[in-house]
């Protein structure tokens, strides 16, 4: 998106080199690469920036409001909530289309938002990668808050640690090793010693959890929470675990199972601001848009993708029964906006991933994630056999 800094890294670019970074991933990480990366990373000039990070606070001013718990409470699935609840998210990963506005600039339009961690680990690690096999300007960065690899990486471990041993700090998840993020995972044991453990396997002792390694009980006094507690209820039902969380009243949350309902497209209806496009619960329209083509249907407990209707149509909605439980977002219309070798191009979107510390009055942007698409959507299912796309890292201007 900034010209002189696309030319400098196209020209830098080839397929041997992109496959000797690859290969080299393979090799450090041998069997943990299950996603495809593009070929190229985001460079986004100070202007653009400016936009994302203005969205991003507008979205902050509201989390930090008195009534957005209460008017986020039913978010959370009755059997699905969790006991002694952090007062706040912990973490955040905000989505941003790439769009243009009237005036044919570059500007952001919320697209999800989730009070969850995201890929702290490997992101960091694959902008380290960019840099060493291509030309990357050393006026952009991966990072915010004039934050480098060394200080990035020991503010991270401080946030996940907290006061505890890495030894009783946990990544929670099912069959970690099954994951396709289980590359981040090993980058986080790596960086930080923080084990992944299946939720399988924790254990309750009074207000205690504990998980067995080699035959030795190993206290649990953090949980780094990588689980979506909605995964569990639907593509494991006959899943009985052995722990229950509510009695964990010693156990600290990074970041807390609820804030992951809370922080999600059910509270997007709640945001206000020129980069985030209408959206309202199905149940507060009492006529629906003329312009229905314009939007886009979404279940608010469902996730990944499922059950949204694109082309969405009264027939569609005359079927809904529980209207409350819907949403109807305005659509957004990706910009291409990266240009490949062949001068092709191509839309993407950005992710900005955030901590947010018990005690601070507001979140620290950390580092981010972006993604390349040719296809309709953003997503795997829709970029089949095409080059450029994929997971990524943006370099942000620093001056």
């Amino acid at each position: 998106m900034v010209r002189e800094i696309r030319e400098r890294y196209n020209a830098s670019f080839s397929n041997e080199k992109y496959q000797r970074m690859l290969d080299e991933i393979h090799t450090e990480f041998p069997g943990m690469l299950d996603f495809r990366i593009a070929e190229s990373p985001v460079f986004v000039g100070r202007d653009l920036k400016m936009k994302v990070l203005t969205a991003f606070n507008d979205i902050v001013d509201q989390i930090r409001k008195p009534e957005f718990a209460p008017l986020t409470r039913r978010a959370i699935p009755e059997n699905l909530w969790v006991d002694h609840e952090n007062p706040v998210p912990g973490c955040l990963a905000v989505d941003f289309a790439i769009t243009q506005g009237e005036n044919g600039e570059y500007e952001p339009q919320l697209i999800e938002l989730q009070g969850f961690p995201s890929l702290y680990a490997y992101q960091a690690y694959l902008a380290g990668k960019f840099r060493k096999f291509f030309d990357v300007d050393r006026g952009y960065s991966e990072f915010f808050n004039r934050l480098n690899t060394m200080s990035y990486t020991q503010e991270m471990k401080s946030f996940l640690l907290g006061n505890s041993a890495p030894e009783n700090t946990v990544l929670l998840e099912i069959y970690p090793e099954k994951q396709k993020t289980r590359l981040d995972f090993a980058i986080t044991r790596k960086l930080w010693g923080i084990e992944p453990v299946c939720v399988t396997r924790i254990r309750n002792s009074g207000t205690e959890l504990y998980y067995e390694k080699d035959g030795k009980k190993i206290a649990i006094e953090r949980i780094y929470n990588r689980l979506i507690m909605d995964d569990l209820e639907r593509n494991y039902p006959d899943l009985k675990l052995e722990a229950d969380f509510n009695k964990a009243a010693d156990v600290q949350w990074v970041s807390h199972p609820n804030w992951f309902y809370r922080v999600s497209k059910f509270s997007l209806p709640l945001f206000k601001s020129k980069y985030i496009p209408e959206s309202r619960y199905l149940s507060d329209f009492k006529e629906l848009p003329d312009d229905l083509e314009n939007y886009v249907l979404k279940p608010l407990f469902s996730f990944a993708g499922a059950g949204v209707i694109i082309d969405v149509t009264r027939e569609d909605i005359a079927k809904i029964q529980d209207p409350e439980n819907y949403l109807l977002q305005r659509k957004i219309a990706y910009s291409p906006c990266i240009e490949d070798i062949n001068g092709d191009k191509i839309k993407c979107e950005v992710r900005l991933l955030a901590i947010w510390p018990d005690g601070a009055d507001r979140p620290k942007l950390m580092t981010n994630l972006a993604r390349l698409s040719r296809g309709k959507m953003i997503g795997v299912d829709f970029n089949k056999d095409f080059d450029w796309v994929g997971g990524s890292i943006g370099f942000y201007e620093t001056n």
